[in-house]
C-alpha cells in the first residue's frame, strides 16, 4: 500500500519559516568572521555591533539579522539598539551605501566659537569641487576636545584646531587611524613606585577603615558632576550583599568636559591603581570601564596596558577588567543609563528607587565613579586626606580639575583650588583674555551648568556655590565667552545640543527641548510660555538631561535681558 503524502499549502509552508526578514546564509558567515571565537553574550551586542560598523562602515539589515541569530536574540532587540547610537550607521538597501570615510566636525560651542560654521562650510565647497564622494561630512555634537577648537575625526583620527588645509593633508595622507600617545605605560609606572599602594592594600599594611577615613578627610566627591561624598558611597556599597560590581564612567560626554581624557591620555596607570584600590576596599567581584567611543587613541592604549595588567598583575586575586566601548549618546553618562548600555541595551535612564548601589549593573549591588575621581585616590593614600583638603579658596576645599576653553589664550585643563572665580581662574591659569576680548559671559559648567554674566565672575567654583544662582559647576566645564559672543546664540546651541541627545524616553524632556528649542529660536521670546516650559521639564522629567536643560534658557531671561530687548527692537 502506498503511502499517502501530504500535499502542503503555500501558507503551511511560511509557518515553517520564521517571521521577519529571512537569514541571509552570506551575511550570517560575514557576521561569524568577524565575531572569530569572541564571546556571543548579550551584553556585548554594541560591541559586536561595532566591529560590523567598523569593517563595512555601515550596518545592513542583513548583517543585523545574522547578528541577531549568532546572539540568540529578536531582530527587533538587535534593530532598537542599533538605532538608538549616533555611532552606527544603518543602511536599509544596498543603494543608499554611504561615503566611505565620515568626517565628523564638532558643532559644540567652543567648536562653533572657533569658526566650526566657515569650516563646514568650505568643506562642502572644496569637496563639491574635487568631486570627491570618499567623504561625508557630519555635523555633530562636542566631540571632547574643546581646548583644540575647532575640532574634527576623519574616521577615528582626530584632527585639533582644524582648518581646511590640515583636514586636506589627512584626508591626501589617509590619515584615518587612531593616533599614537605618548604615555607612562605599566613599566614607566612601576619605576615611578606605581601599585606600591595597591600592594600595602592587599598585604594587610593598609585596612579597610584607614582606607574609608583618609577619603573621609580628604573631602574627596565625586567629579564627574553629582559631587556624592567617596567615602560614603564607599560604605554603601560595602554594605550590600557581594558580589559587587565597578562600573567606570568614561564616557565624559558633557559639552566643555575634557578633563578626563587628558588625564587617561597621559597617565592612565594612576586612573586604574586608583581604580583597583576602589575595588579592593568595596570587594569588588568585576569592574567594568565604559569609555566614550570618541576616544579612540585612549582605547586603543587601554587595551594594550589592560593586557599588560592582566598579564602581569601587581597583585594577586586582582578582579576581572571588561572594557565597553560608548557609540555616541550623551545620555550614557547618566549612571543607570550607562549601566543599560554595558548590559548591550538602549541608554535608558531609570526611575529609583532601586539605586544602582543596591540594583545596578546585571542586577547586582554597583559602584559608580568617574575617572577623574578614581584617579586621586592613589596620592590621596600616598600623601594623606590633608594634602587635599588643605587646598581652596574662598571657604572652599580641595583641588578641581577645570576643563577651560573660548576666548582665553590657554584653553586646557587646569589643577586649581576648589573656590577659585573665574576671573582668578582666567588670569592666573589661562594667561588672560586674546586682545580685543573682555570677559562677558561664562558656563561655570558645560551645556547644563547655566550662563553667568561678567558681573557675576567673582563667585567660588565649586559644588553647592552657584545653584543660589541658577547655575552649578557639575563636571567643572568652563566655556568663556566675550563681548563678541552672545548668550543667546549660546542657549539655542546648547538646547539644539539637548534635542539632538534627549533618548526619547519621558515626554517632558522628548517634546520640552524641541519645543523650548523653536521657541528660543524666534527673534521674540514668549517669556511666560517658556517658563512654564522650564517649570515642566525640571518637575517631571526622568533624569538630569530633562531637568537641567532649561538653565540656560532661565539664565538669558534672569541675566541677559539686554539681549532679549535687543532682538525686539529689531525691525
Amino acid at each position: 500500500m502506498l503511502p499517502i503524502i501530504p500535499i502542503l499549502s503555500d501558507k503551511e509552508i511560511k509557518r515553517k519559516q520564521s517571521k521577519g526578514r529571512q537569514l541571509d546564509p552570506v551575511a550570517l558567515q560575514e557576521v561569524r568572521d568577524l565575531l572569530g571565537g569572541v564571546s556571543r553574550q548579550q551584553d556585548l551586542l554594541i560591541q559586536h555591533l561595532h566591529t560590523i560598523n567598523d569593517h563595512f562602515g555601515y550596518l545592513c539589515l542583513p548583517h543585523l539579522t545574522a547578528l541577531a541569530q549568532e546572539l540568540r536574540l529578536a531582530q527587533t532587540e538587535v534593530f532598537e539598539v542599533a538605532s538608538f547610537y549616533h555611532h552606527f550607521t544603518i543602511v536599509k538597501e544596498q543603494t543608499e551605501l554611504p561615503a566611505e570615510i565620515s568626517l565628523r566636525v564638532c558643532d559644540g560651542l567652543s567648536c562653533e566659537m572657533a569658526g566650526a560654521t566657515h569650516l563646514r562650510g568650505q568643506l562642502h565647497d572644496y569637496l563639491q569641487k574635487t568631486n570627491n564622494q570618499s567623504i561625508r561630512v557630519i555635523r555633530v555634537p562636542c566631540i571632547g576636545r574643546c581646548e583644540q577648537a575647532p575640532a574634527a575625526l576623519l574616521g577615528q583620527h582626530a584632527i585639533p584646531s582644524a582648518d581646511l588645509l590640515a583636514i586636506n593633508l589627512a584626508i591626501t595622507q589617509k590619515n584615518v587611524q587612531a593616533e599614537a600617545l605618548e604615555y607612562i605605560d605599566y613599566q614607566a609606572y612601576q619605576a615611578q613606585g606605581g601599585y606600591q599602594k595597591l600592594q600595602k592594600c592587599h598585604n594587610g599594611r593598609v585596612d579597610r577603615e584607614s582606607l574609608f577615613k583618609c577619603m573621609e578627610e580628604s573631602g574627596l566627591r565625586g567629579l564627574g558632576g553629582a559631587g556624592f561624598p567617596v567615602a560614603r558611597k564607599w560604605r554603601i556599597v560595602a554594605a550590600e550583599i557581594g558580589p559587587r560590581l565597578l562600573a567606570v564612567n568614561l564616557d565624559e560626554g558633557e559639552p566643555g568636559t575634557f578633563k578626563d581624557r587628558y588625564y587617561l591620555e597621559r597617565d592612565p596607570h594612576r586612573f586604574l591603581e586608583g581604580m583597583l584600590i576602589a575595588a579592593w576596599a568595596v570587594d569588588i567581584a568585576e569592574v567594568y570601564i565604559y569609555l566614550r567611543d570618541e576616544y579612540h587613541a585612549c582605547r586603543h592604549m587601554l587595551e594594550a596596558e589592560l593586557v599588560k595588567l592582566q598579564e602581569n598583575p601587581p597583585v594577586a586575586g586582582m578582579p576581572s577588567i571588561h572594557l565597553r566601548r560608548g557609540a555616541g549618546a550623551y545620555i550614557c553618562g547618566e549612571e543607570s543609563a550607562m549601566i543599560a548600555s554595558i548590559e548591550g541595551k538602549r541608554g535608558l535612564p531609570r526611575l529609583r528607587p532601586p539605586y544602582v548601589a543596591q540594583v545596578g549593573l546585571f542586577n547586582r549591588p554597583t559602584l559608580v565613579h568617574n575617572f577623574e575621581t578614581l584617579y586621586w585616590v592613589p596620592d590621596l593614600l600616598k600623601k594623606g586626606g590633608d594634602w587635599f583638603s588643605k587646598e581652596g579658596r574662598n571657604g572652599r576645599s580641595g583641588l578641581r580639575s577645570f576643563s577651560v576653553s573660548g576666548r582665553v589664550n590657554q584653553p586646557g585643563v587646569h589643577l586649581a583650588p576648589a573656590g577659585i572665580s573665574v576671573a582668578e581662574l582666567i588670569e592666573e591659569y589661562c594667561g588672560g583674555m586674546p586682545d580685543g576680548h573682555i570677559l562677558y559671559a561664562y558656563l561655570p559648567g558645560g551645556a547644563s551648568g547655566g550662563i553667568l554674566p561678567a558681573s557675576l565672575s567673582h563667585l567660588p567654583l565649586d559644588f553647592d556655590t552657584l545653584q543660589g544662582y541658577g547655575c552649578f559647576i557639575g563636571s567643572a566645564a568652563i566655556i568663556v565667552l566675550s563681548q563678541h559672543d552672545s548668550a543667546i546664540t549660546a542657549a539655542r546651541n546648547m538646547m539644539a545640543f539637548f534635542k539632538h541627545e534627549s533618548c526619547g524616553q519621558c515626554t517632558p524632556c522628548r517634546a520640552g527641548t524641541a519645543k523650548a528649542l523653536d521657541l528660543i529660536s524666534q527673534d521674540v521670546w514668549d517669556i511666560p510660555l517658556l517658563q512654564d516650559l522650564s517649570e515642566l521639564m525640571r518637575d517631571a522629567s526622568i533624569c538630569g538631561l530633562g531637568q537641567a536643560a532649561p538653565n540656560p534658557i532661565d539664565c538669558v531671561i534672569k541675566y541677559f535681558p539686554q539681549e532679549l530687548n535687543l532682538a525686539q527692537e529689531k525691525p
